[in-house]
């Protein structure tokens, strides 16, 4: 079972219920997909509960003052069956820049912007916009 597309659709599917929080069981990737998406400014926050094999991520999701959930899309780029490497000269842009993709590198999980700052590759995990 691929754990970043399990996380991707409990969020997809807790915007479209219209859930204030999502919990998901924790692992360090998931915890740096979510450090990314509140500096983005994509969740109003998230937490670390529990300990050792009941530790989980709650995750608070973010809508506008009219209910709208402020993440528009999310999905995996990168799967288990076919991954998706790029080069530093060939970082995708969602929806021209509005967007963000998640880019998995050497130094760690970083947005496709901070990836072309630093002129590094790596495999893309997902995209948000």
């Amino acid at each position: 079972m691929d754990t970043i597309s399990d996380f991707l659709t409990r969020l997809r599917n807790g915007i479209m219920a219209r859930y204030k929080d999502v919990r998901v069981p924790f692992s360090k990737f998931r915890y740096e997909i979510a450090r990314i998406l509140l500096e983005e400014g994509y969740i109003s926050n998230f937490q670390v509960d529990g300990e050792g094999i009941e530790k989980s991520l709650v995750v608070t999701l973010k809508y506008d003052e009219d209910g709208k959930s402020v993440v528009l899309g999310i999905e995996r780029v990168s799967r288990q069956s076919r991954r998706v490497y790029v080069g530093a000269d060939e970082l995708p842009r969602v929806l021209g820049g509005l967007g963000i993709a998640i880019i998995s590198t050497s130094r760690g999980l970083m947005t496709d912007r901070d990836a072309r700052r630093e002129s590094i590759g790596g495999e893309v995990v997902c995209r948000v916009w």
